[in-house]
């Protein structure tokens, strides 16, 4: 008995010891749940884990009713991968994102990331230093992500002297315009409208007619006639304060589009629709989404493109129906840039490194792909074979998640799931429509335009613009000739010429050093 007691202590302390390595060997340390999966990199002895932060993401359009919920489900899934983060999600109307964008940068404000595109608020932003220079971050924060832009050489683009500041979608697509309309109503009203008919601006002056006299109380088009008639001239608008050039001159002029005969032109059609009611009344101010207008039955007559002639319009009504035509196609149409649709971080982000491992994660992850494009499974969408669809009792109009706005600039081919709207090798398609000999790549894709020599001459023609520009391509001015000799003076006194002589030196060194 006796020797037997005096192992009793050794034996417990034992015991403890074992009881307390366990524990030890079991403890997630805040770094694994009791379940075994991990939720954040293990830490070396003395490393902190990194602190929880919240990304601030802006997109574009309307946000739909479970994107809180998704993304909150997002940052349970990078968490687990070791992304300690939550989101932050917004929205803001794409009538008011590019205003908006501007004013919030020229406030300091510190959101993450936002979307953007040549097309939005894109250009001003870079020309202001709003995003951040990501050539250092990029490669180690997003190495994945940064080999695949060196491979298909998309960075340039985005390149501002020198600095990285947007991060390009890598899609390769061309918005030709086409013609859509509603075809159940012309079939309804017996008209002779056949698809692929309404190739030229006075084609469209014919069917507007036609459909105005048949149905004379409907909402016709908000679409001025200015847009269409470039097509025919091969005029390349380079999205820069009203300048472009045509592609049948080999040295790129750059010239002002009000001084151009088409110009005049399309403002005499466009006091013509405007007096006939063939364009809407409120078309200059008109800011609702045209898309959803088109889709909701809204409008008799759209001006798309060969994406959404192919894909799924979405209709709200099963009985709407749409034809449609390639406007002026035996004409040259340049390709979408790299800057159609990107991602960028802004300058005054705290958390830059984060926001690129994430971008990183959805270069490489297909299930956080798959979260964040289409969202959850059974609430969101649902998947028959492939193909994500949406749940039953939800469509386009009325979707809870799926086709949220800004989805584009993280499209990855290597993921895109058919979808209803996108049915199977929808974007190799895209890609071969693209390729068409008619359609070209800009000579001068890739330019970044800088506004610092000429500030001032912008901020003038811009205002000018807007106050007398718009009422001409919409049609609301009386006198056509005497608005548009008056604001060709007024752009010429706000130093258009400084703005042209900048640009032109700009292109002129650009393809210099091409050659």
């Amino acid at each position: 008995m006796k020797k037997r007691k005096t192992k009793l202590p050794l034996l417990i302390a034992a015991i403890m010891l074992y009881s307390v390595i366990l524990a030890a060997c079991s403890s997630n340390n805040g770094n694994a749940p009791s379940n075994g999966t991990t939720n954040a990199p293990s830490n070396a002895p003395g490393e902190k884990q990194e602190d929880e932060v919240t990304l601030k993401f802006y997109f574009g359009g309307d946000k739909k009713a479970a994107t809180d919920e998704v993304w909150s489900k997002v940052s349970e899934y990078v968490k687990a991968k070791g992304l300690n983060v939550k989101f932050d999600i917004n929205f803001i109307p794409f009538g008011d994102f590019k205003e908006k964008m501007l004013v919030m940068a020229a406030s300091g404000d510190n959101w993450d990331m936002n979307f953007d595109g040549d097309w939005l608020s894109y250009k001003q932003m870079a020309a202001k230093g709003s995003y951040m220079a990501l050539n250092d971050l990029l490669p180690e924060y997003a190495p994945n992500l940064h080999k695949k832009y060196e491979e298909q050489g998309t960075l340039a683009a985005a390149t501002v002297n020198g600095n990285i500041v947007g991060l390009p979608w890598t899609m390769k697509m061309n918005e030709r315009k086409f013609t859509g309309w509603r075809s159940d109503l012309v079939e309804k009203a017996g008209l002779d409208i056949p698809a692929g008919s309404i190739k030229t601006i006075e084609d469209v002056d014919r069917l507007l007619r036609e459909l105005k006299k048949a149905y004379p109380n409907e909402r016709i088009s908000r679409t001025p006639p200015v847009s269409l008639i470039m097509i025919r001239d091969e005029w390349v608008d380079l999205n820069f304060h009203g300048l472009g050039f045509y592609l049948s001159d080999d040295k790129i002029t750059v010239q002002a589009v009000e001084q151009q005969p088409f110009y005049l032109e399309a403002a005499k059609l466009a006091k013509v629709w405007y007096d006939d009611n063939l364009i809407n009344r409120d078309a200059m101010i008109d800011k609702s989404d045209e898309a959803a207008e088109w889709r909701n039955g809204k409008k008799l007559f759209t001006v798309t493109s060969h994406e959404w002639v192919s894909a799924n319009p979405g209709f709200s009504d099963p009985s709407f129906k749409m034809e449609s035509a390639e406007l002026y196609p035996d004409k040259r149409f340049v390709n979408r840039t790299a800057l159609a649709n990107v991602v960028a971080i802004n300058r005054n982000s705290k958390n830059p490194e984060r926001v690129l491992r994430f971008l990183d994660m959805m270069e490489t992850d297909k299930t956080l792909y798959d979260l964040v494009q289409y969202g959850i499974e059974g609430k969101t969408y649902v998947l028959n074979g492939e193909t994500a669809e949406y749940p039953e009792g939800m469509e386009t109009t009325t979707s809870n998640y799926m086709e949220w706005g800004g989805q584009w600039a993280f499209w990855k081919p290597q993921f895109m799931r058919p979808t209803m709207t996108y049915g199977k090798d929808f974007w190799l398609k895209e890609a071969e429509f693209a390729s068409k000999p008619n359609n070209v790549n800009s000579p001068i894709d890739g330019l970044f335009i800088a506004e610092d020599n000429m500030k001032n001459e912008i901020a003038k023609r811009d205002t000018a613009s807007d106050e007398l520009n718009r009422p001409i391509e919409f049609g609301v001015v009386k006198d056509v000739e005497k608005a548009v000799a008056d604001y060709i003076a007024t752009q010429k006194k706000n130093g258009l010429d400084v703005i042209i002589a900048e640009t032109q030196r700009q292109i002129d060194e650009f393809l210099a050093a091409k050659k």
